[in-house]
């Protein structure tokens, strides 16, 4: 037998977290119809104003959706990780509202939407697990508001890592000891509302402070108890298992070597 894994597994673990489904349920969707297709980074998966005929599934890499101002600034409103379906609400809505982009090289599976909505009529407990994920969305771009609306800069940034480092680790993408950060400092602006310039100097500041190590595409929190008090992180809004919302191993400080 094949170890390659079935190009919806990402997909069937992320339903299995949401709800619990039978073995007819995990059937079908591994019987959907579906094409693979890789994308560079930076590159476009969705582009506001256009009618998709296919909902996207990442099972590699880390994307991004964002809304572009008249003058062409963006603003990135989430950040995606592998097992993310990126434009689920196409199912039921005409045209694109947002961009989808890559942030890093990605693997996508495209999946016609006529077969997820016949699959969502026939196995309701896979409906409720997308409408389930809709409103999880929901509860992110609420926090995500409160982030840049009334969060300092400094805690805008660790509250959007701390939210990157559970998302993460749920999704079994690594811990918060070792982490890859896909992100570049002007992404991070974008996310939070802040300069390259700012996002840099906080970052500094959250380094001295002893709550995290960084190195080239990859980041390592030194005390999860005080990361998460800087950053005024409360996971309840992620609306996942409580046994999963804390990373593992940080109920605990990482000391550093004196």
């Amino acid at each position: 037998m094949s170890d390659i894994p079935h190009p919806v597994q990402s997909l069937i673990g992320k339903v299995q977290r949401l709800v619990s489904i039978d073995k007819e349920d995990v059937a079908a969707l591994r019987a959907l119809p579906h094409r693979t297709a890789d994308a560079k980074a930076h590159t476009y998966i969705v582009r506001e104003g256009t009618k998709p005929q296919e909902c996207c599934l990442l099972i590699e890499g880390y994307a991004a959706r964002s809304k572009l101002s008249a003058d062409g600034g963006r603003q990135i409103v989430s950040f995606h990780v592998a097992g993310d379906m990126l434009d689920l609400q196409h199912l039921f809505l005409e045209k694109a509202d947002h961009c989808v982009q890559a942030i890093t090289d990605v693997k996508l599976v495209w999946v016609p939407m006529n077969a997820l909505r016949e699959l969502v009529t026939r196995r309701p407990a896979i409906g409720t697990a997308f409408w389930r994920d809709a409103l999880v969305d929901a509860s992110i771009f609420r926090e995500w508001v409160l982030n840049v609306g009334r969060r300092d800069a400094k805690t805008r940034i660790a509250h959007m890592l701390c939210e990157f480092i559970v998302r993460s680790e749920v999704a079994g993408l690594g811990t918060a000891h070792d982490i890859r950060l896909p992100f570049t400092q002007e992404q991070i602006g974008d996310a939070t509302g802040l300069t390259s310039v700012h996002v840099n100097r906080m970052m500094r500041e959250l380094t001295e402070e002893g709550l995290i190590e960084r190195s080239p595409g990859a980041l390592r929190v030194r005390d999860w108890a005080r990361f998460k008090r800087a950053a005024e992180f409360d996971p309840a809004y992620l609306h996942t298992s409580p046994t999963r919302l804390e990373p593992s191993g940080l109920d605990r400080a990482v000391q550093s070597a004196s």
